[in-house]
């Protein structure tokens, strides 16, 4: 059995991303000997798709269990479609999220988490996406995440749902204010 993990690096000690398509890295886990594999999401920047990108790269790779943060329909989808079943709402690191799902503490979901390109960061925060400083992410405001504000979630999620979907989208923006942070720091370092 293979388990896909979405990825802030390339290590069993990162984070679970909790972005599925636009995740940087997917670590490939064998949960009985742990062994893994790293790859790089070369989807993660691409302008549109990129769920079901990825989703296919992932069925590619003969993963049967997807763990991330949040899924969205189309790579939901997709990986429903190879016979994948999605785990969202999983968060801290990955060789924690593992154990867990061999715990039997983790269910596949019945449906997305998040709605059409949640990933993208073009969502309802400061006015038009111009802001402060030009975008809301890493360029033309297709970053890092969902921009300032949290998406609507889908109509079908109970409140418990939406609490945890809530805690996911927070917990990934302070994931990556970290990170840009650290960036920074590094930049000022000369690095």
């Amino acid at each position: 059995m293979k388990i896909a993990v979405s990825a802030t690096a390339p290590s069993l000690d990162a984070e679970v991303d909790p972005r599925f398509g636009r995740c940087q890295y997917f670590i490939i886990v064998d949960p009985q000997s742990m062994k893994f594999e790293a790859l790089d999401n070369g989807n993660a920047m691409a302008s549109g798709g990129a769920g079901i990108s990825t989703a296919q790269m992932i069925a590619g790779k003969g993963a049967e269990v997807v763990l991330t943060g949040n899924c969205g329909p189309n790579a939901y989808q997709t990986l429903s479609a190879a016979g994948i079943q999605v785990i969202t709402g999983v968060s801290g690191r990955i060789r924690d999220a593992i154990e867990a799902y061999k715990a039997g503490k983790l269910q596949p979901n019945a449906q997305p988490s998040v709605g059409s390109h949640y990933g993208m960061g073009m969502g309802s925060g400061m006015g038009t996406g111009r802001g402060m400083g030009g975008g809301m992410g890493m360029g033309r405001g297709m970053g890092m995440g969902p921009g300032i504000m949290p998406q609507a979630s889908p109509p079908a999620m109970s409140p418990e749902q939406e609490i945890e979907t809530l805690k996911s989208q927070a917990k990934m923006l302070g994931q990556q204010l970290n990170e840009i942070q650290r960036r920074l720091e590094d930049l000022k370092k000369g690095r």
